[in-house]
């Protein structure tokens, strides 16, 4: 077997299959295999999640994600890894991560590993073209012709191509008749060309984000929200960003509305503001307002609300009503992500009803196989897209 890709997916499928005797030859057109893991969490490596549901995953098929999972919930892959001598912790939320806290023993683990099952990687090798002819691909490489039974595209998506993102592995596939679901980038930063958002560079508040879509309620996200030169990020914006990218693809532009208060009611901080009002001390508005919420932006907040007082003491509850509702109402419109270069994954892939989901084996084309990201499977953000990758290539080798 050939296997293309020496990324989360590729590695441990070269591992699996060479453990079964199966010679395994591993192509990647970096100089080191393992770069997209190498950056993950941080460098702390955010390797999967103990609480697995096919509800965190996404694409057009759902039943294929289901199949795919069936039977390789967290504690197959943590068997996998403690295999290869690699302790995992449990921090967050459920996310795993290597004891080390260092990605870069994931990586250094898994290359050992797949030398030791026999494995020849070779680094710096890209794919120009693949023909297959009587049971026989052969792969014209920047390292020469190359020639196997079985071959196994698990190239990635165009998410983050500094890191050696691309379409190759898709240009090969639609080429041998799969089809393509169009890509989008996701767990990615969203941008707008609001003015404001500039002023509030660096702000970071705990809030709640709401989604709209030609004026149409999409979904919303609880989590940081972090106000950028260029927009808005933040673990929120992160979850909402794969419904904004397919949104934007249709619409010119959507729409957020910002709670940054969420952890208090209307009424609850109606009644905060009120108390405060009736302490009574004249200050201005602006400094007054301090009290409760980030200087920078408050004046935001004052023009989108409407506000005619300038001091404390011209306060009403009519006033301190629109003042709430512009807290937790705060708008944003977005036009556009920081796209691929800046996604951690892409939505979109391989279409996934031309693929087994038991043995990840093209319906189309026998003994041609795909693991990873390259199908139409992407996951939550805290170590679902890797749990996809690790049991895509767990599977290949059944």
């Amino acid at each position: 077997m050939i296997i293309i890709g020496a990324g989360a997916a590729g590695l441990v499928a070269a591992i699996s299959v060479a453990r079964k005797g199966q010679a395994v030859i591993l192509l990647e057109q970096n100089s080191k295999i393992g770069k997209k893991i190498l950056v993950s969490g941080n460098g702390k490596c955010n390797i999967d999640n103990k609480y697995i549901s096919s509800h965190r995953f996404h694409g057009q098929n759902p039943s294929f994600i289901e199949n795919v999972l069936e039977g390789y919930d967290f504690e197959v892959v943590q068997k996998f890894f403690t295999s290869i001598g690699l302790a995992l912790i449990e921090g967050k939320e459920g996310k795993m991560f290597p004891m080390s806290l260092q990605s870069s023993s994931v990586v250094e683990l898994l290359e050992y590993e797949a030398k030791r099952a026999g494995v020849q990687i070779i680094c710096d090798c890209t794919v120009t073209a693949i023909d297959k002819k009587e049971g026989t691909f052969t792969l014209e490489t920047s390292q020469g012709d190359k020639r196997c039974e079985k071959l196994l595209l698990a190239s990635g998506s165009p998410a983050a191509p500094q890191l050696g993102g691309s379409n190759s592995g898709y240009a090969f596939a639609t080429k041998m008749g799969h089809t393509l679901i169009p890509r989008h980038p996701s767990l990615v930063q969203l941008c707008s060309e609001e003015t404001w958002v500039k002023a509030c560079a660096g702000v970071k508040v705990a809030g709640l984000a709401q989604l709209y879509a030609n004026g149409e309620y999409i979904t919303e996200k609880k989590g940081d929200l972090l106000f950028t030169n260029y927009g808005i990020s933040g673990l929120a914006i992160l979850d909402l960003s794969r419904e904004v990218s397919t949104r934007l693809a249709s619409f010119d532009y959507c729409e957020l509305n910002l709670d940054l208060m969420p952890e208090f009611s209307k009424e609850k901080l109606t009644n905060l503001l009120l108390k405060r009002v009736e302490e009574g001390s004249d200050k201005p508005l602006i400094l007054w307002l301090q009290g409760v919420i980030n200087k920078k932006l408050i004046t935001i907040i004052l023009k989108q609300s409407k506000f005619k007082a300038r001091e404390e003491g011209e306060l009403n509850r009519k006033e301190i009503n629109k003042l709430v509702h512009s807290i937790k109402n705060l708008k944003l419109s977005i036009n556009d992500t920081k796209g691929f270069q800046g996604a951690e994954v892409a939505t979109g892939g391989i279409n996934t009803t031309e693929v087994n989901p038991h043995t990840m084996e093209s319906k189309l084309i026998s003994n041609l196989f795909f693991a990873g990201e390259i199908l139409d499977v992407d996951g939550d953000r805290g170590g679902f897209n890797f749990h996809f990758a690790w049991v895509s290539g767990l599977r290949v080798a059944n």
